[in-house]
């Protein structure tokens, strides 16, 4: 009798699209392990992810808005829950894998610092290695903390930002998702907080888009899923991407850069560069999981990036006082 995992593949061989990549198609991991008798290689990386160390800390990351006041902006984690709701939104109307599509989105941002992408430049300046956030994901789960997961699932992680496409339909949905889910709640988040009226965006814009949150996303949606039926292929139509990144190009100019938004990032930037010359000065202080990367031959400073980037925003700070705040000031009532 076949077992659960075996029928499912089946399911995919009949109401997957051609261009679908199937579970059974896979290109493997880096070791060969038993297969599951209930779940597809690809369902079993989505748990393997979600029950991650990486992926509890996403909580207590920064997404844009650093240290916010108020209980209703977005954190790391839940503009990643964004982001897989809207690629398997895509993956499913195109007949794509939504279990791949899945497990790439929980873990495109496993590896990103605290406070956002202030902390990935505060990184990427110190380190004489560099630093990107897609390529710290990657590390994240096969070097610290060897989930050993399929190629194509390691593959959509690391090609979801930057030039290189992914090598599947499925990690090619994550480059757009993720930049739809982040316009659009930065947005929403801008306007909650203050920094941001809904009438500073271009009107010819929300014209087209749509004037609210969910409309803009579902215009955005629509265009991926007519443009996927049509070509077989991920992407949109050249209007409505046009539109999206014009939208982009305004939140980067009112909002991620020069703004209050940002008035706390030079502060969290010196405060991880602290630590980064701290720990590379003083190796023998990191904790012992780095001290035996660095025994097994991972360089010293990529080793103080790991640490720096597994933080959360609360335990970056409290590491920034116990090692350069006197005790007793931190005893000092305001």
């Amino acid at each position: 009798m076949a077992t659960v995992r075996e029928q499912q593949q089946e399911r995919e061989k009949q109401t997957l699209a051609d261009w679908a990549t199937k579970s059974y198609n896979t290109r493997g991991r880096s070791k060969p392990m038993e297969e599951c008798p209930y779940r597809t290689c690809f369902q079993r990386d989505r748990d393997r992810i979600i029950h991650s160390k990486a992926f509890r800390r996403l909580s207590n990351k920064t997404q844009v808005f650093i240290s916010p006041e108020g209980d209703h902006y977005r954190a790391r984690l839940t503009h990643t829950l964004e982001v897989a709701q809207i690629a398997r939104t895509v993956a499913r109307a195109l007949c794509l894998n939504e279990d791949l599509t899945e497990a790439i989105a929980l873990g495109h941002d496993l590896g990103h610092t605290p406070f956002g992408h202030a902390g990935e430049r505060a990184l990427d300046e110190v380190c004489p290695l560099g630093f990107r956030h897609n390529e710290q994901s990657l590390r994240m789960v096969d070097r610290l903390e060897q989930l050993n997961l399929t190629w194509e699932v390691r593959d959509g992680i690391v090609c979801h930002t930057g030039k290189k496409p992914a090598g599947t339909p499925e990690g090619r949905i994550i480059h757009f998702a993720d930049r739809i889910a982040y316009i659009n709640h930065d947005i929403d988040d801008a306007v909650r907080g203050g920094l941001l009226r809904a009438e500073d965006i271009p009107a010819d814009l929300l014209d087209r888009l749509g004037h609210t949150h969910g409309q803009r996303i579902d215009t955005m949606v629509t265009a991926m899923i007519f443009y996927g039926q049509q070509h077989h292929e991920i992407g949109m139509d050249s209007r409505v991407h046009d539109d999206m990144m014009a939208l982009r190009g305004f939140m980067f100019a009112h909002v991620y850069q020069g703004t209050d938004a940002q008035s706390e990032e030079q502060r969290a930037k010196n405060m991880l560069r602290s630590l980064y010359e701290y720990f590379v000065r003083f190796p023998d202080e990191l904790p012992e999981d780095y001290r035996r990367l660095r025994a097994g031959g991972d360089p010293l400073e990529r080793v103080v990036c790991d640490y720096i980037a597994c933080m959360t925003d609360r335990y970056s700070i409290a590491t920034y006082k116990k090692l350069f705040i006197p005790k007793s000031w931190n005893k000092i009532e305001d």
